[in-house]
């Protein structure tokens, strides 16, 4: 688990079901408002880290990759909301900016799969994970923490993952 600077974090996942758990660990610190990009290439592990989100979070909701419909919003028993977003096949910032990110923002958590498409739509603050695939079972994961908010949660995955500060 090399800690690159204050704001980076690296591991290497060496299984689905870990990379589902870390998610786990994230997911059970996110509130309303935060914004969570997920970046990786096709099979880079993008939907089974929100899996694990997601479930961390707090939902009982099947979590699939939403690209065919955008949107997918997951649920928890107390009313809360998730919002699990894909960039992928949208084609303009227009597009992109009718899905009203700033409201979703407002009502609960937003994943965002394939940030890079449209940066100017993202906040300064956030959170920033990069999927690299190694090989059939492994990941390489970089998470970035952008303002002070994604620096807790940085430190409390840290802390619930791996023991450290």
């Amino acid at each position: 688990m090399p800690i690159l600077d204050a704001h980076t974090l690296e591991f290497f996942s060496r299984s689905p079901e870990q990379t589902r758990r870390v998610g786990m660990r994230l997911g059970e610190h996110l509130e309303a408002g935060d914004f969570i990009c997920l970046q990786g290439e096709l099979g880079a592990g993008k939907t089974t880290l929100a899996q694990g989100l997601a479930q961390g979070w707090g939902t009982m909701d099947s979590v699939s990759s939403p690209t065919f419909i955008l949107v997918n919003v997951y649920q928890r028993v107390d009313g809360g909301r998730l919002f699990h977003l894909d960039a992928y096949r949208l084609e303009s910032v227009k597009e992109a900016e009718e899905l009203d990110i700033d409201m979703m923002i407002l009502d609960g958590p937003v994943l965002l799969e394939w940030p890079e498409r449209f940066k100017t739509l993202i906040p300064s603050e956030r959170m920033w994970i990069n999927l690299d695939h190694i090989d059939e079972e492994q990941r390489k994961m970089r998470f970035e923490a952008r303002g002070d908010r994604y620096d807790q949660l940085l430190s409390d995955l840290r802390r619930a993952a791996f023991g450290g500060n």
